[in-house]
């Protein structure tokens, strides 16, 4: 079975990620391209470091163009956000990016993206899969790729550039020239580097690099900035004196970052401190989008600036649309993944990462000022996380306990409204929340506490786990 989740579809190398799975991909949207005469401006492929990430993608420029798709193949590695961007600026109703973007280095997969260049919702999704289910690999039509690309069915693309040069077109980059900020980047063997690394020296920051090369086993780590893995990051930044330390994932659609102090600021503060940014010393306006496990501290900076907070299902899908519907200024996830206005309408690590260097250069302001700032006007809340593994036959009496009965531990706190739109959220009256949710990417039941302090939101957590018996 193949099934997409809240970022594509996302399979185990060589037992549902093979090349038969992906032709027939391939050919399921090649066919919803036919039926809605939606080729008529191409398709836009790109792929990420992984293991069999170039071969599958040229897998599925074969099908595609074997199907009559006009198929603009990058032939370079790059972060997701290019492909995104591409398809924007072409006009393409679909694309695809062949990544597993954070997963484990054992998987591969994926990401279809949608006119406008955002991620395919479940409409679309649900299409493919159904597509998918009525097809045999004697369906599947292909023409071999180097004759493609001879016959002008595939066409090379490099739209690296026009990427960087949108992204530096948005900065203050006279203001970050004046500022001499020392960078570290770490894109976690990742593709991140070549876009970010360009952005910032042009803006004339001294950029060094860490953990970049071939290395389809990401050095043991799970290509997924955060606390843990950004171990040798935060040491290098503190000690080595940079101002700012970047950490990026797989497929660079998603952050982490470092102060420089070596401590990481979790995706929840990069959300608040960009937002608040934009909207105090850059003077913009609009809503926020965030999901249902993000920072409430956000609607409290949305409403002293007399905007407004929405929450939405996880699935950046669902913040883009949001986003478009509201005209918001911008929306994220405490996973690390975010987009501003006016830049693409998927989750870019690369653009917000040099967004964040902006911030630095224009405030005077290090990140720990301007995190004291915000904590100072609108209070601390502390975040707790946990992700719990299971076993498949489990998932079934989980799934019963949390949407069906919808069982609930006795919580110290009173409880004012809980949602169940995704997973089981408890609101409590004290402005605290927990939830508890299945991802959409990865095998695990994911936990989250934001409450006055650490220890309250880590116990919150502790309690739904042996709740649940995880």
């Amino acid at each position: 079975m193949i099934k997409f989740g809240t970022g594509g579809w996302r399979a185990f190398i060589g037992e549902e990620f093979t090349k038969d799975n992906v032709r027939l991909v391939g050919q399921a949207l090649a066919n919803i391209i036919a039926a809605e005469n939606a080729g008529e401006n191409g398709f836009v492929i790109g792929f990420d470091r992984r293991f069999l990430s170039d071969k599958a993608s040229a897998w599925l420029a074969e099908v595609l163009a074997g199907n009559g798709v006009n198929v603009s193949f990058i032939d370079k590695y790059v972060p997701t956000p290019i492909v995104m961007y591409k398809c924007r600026e072409m006009g393409c109703q679909y694309s695809a990016c062949v990544t597993a973007s954070h997963n484990p280095a054992d998987y591969n997969g994926i990401k279809v993206f949608i006119e406008g260049g955002r991620d395919a919702d479940e409409i679309i999704t649900e299409k493919i899969e159904s597509q998918i289910a009525n097809l045999t690999l004697a369906d599947v039509k292909s023409i071999d790729f180097e004759e493609a690309v001879a016959q002008g069915s595939v066409k090379i693309i490099n739209p690296m550039n026009e990427f960087v040069d949108s992204i530096l077109n948005y900065l203050d980059v006279e203001a970050i020239k004046q500022a001499n900020l020392r960078v570290l980047i770490d894109p976690m063997f990742g593709v991140a580097k070549n876009a970010l690394q360009t952005v910032l020296i042009t803006a004339r920051c001294e950029v060094d690099v860490i953990n970049d090369g071939e290395n389809p086993g990401f050095g043991g780590l799970m290509p997924s900035p955060s606390a843990a893995t950004l171990y040798r990051l935060k040491h290098e930044v503190a000690h080595e004196g940079y101002d700012i330390g970047i950490g990026t994932d797989g497929d660079a659609d998603r952050l982490g970052i470092i102060d420089e102090k070596g401590n990481f600021i979790h995706p929840n503060e990069v959300l608040m401190l960009l937002y608040y940014y934009l909207l105090k010393y850059k003077g913009l306006k609009g809503s926020v989008v965030r999901n249902i496990a993000t920072t409430h501290i956000l609607d409290k900076i949305a409403a002293d600036h007399g905007e407004k907070s929405f929450e939405v299902p996880v699935g950046f899908k669902h913040i883009s649309s949001q986003m478009e519907a509201d005209d918001s200024l911008i929306g994220g996830e405490s996973s690390g993944g975010l987009t501003i206005r006016g830049h693409i309408k998927g989750k870019d690590g690369v653009f917000a990462s040099s967004l964040l260097v902006e911030m630095i250069c224009v405030t005077g302001k290090k990140l720990g000022e301007l995190l004291e700032e915000i904590y100072a006007k609108y209070g601390y809340a502390y975040t707790a996380e946990g992700d719990c593994t299971f076993k498949p036959s489990q998932k079934e009496v989980l799934y019963k306990r949390i949407y069906e009965d919808k069982e609930l531990p006795d919580f110290d706190y009173e409880i004012d409204k809980v949602s169940y739109e995704d997973g089981a959220k408890v609101y409590f009256k004290n402005g605290g929340w927990v939830i508890a949710r299945f991802s959409g990417t990865e095998p695990l039941l994911r936990i989250f506490a934001e409450m006055e302090d650490q220890a309250t939101a880590e116990s919150v957590v502790a309690q739904v786990k042996q709740f649940l018996n995880v």
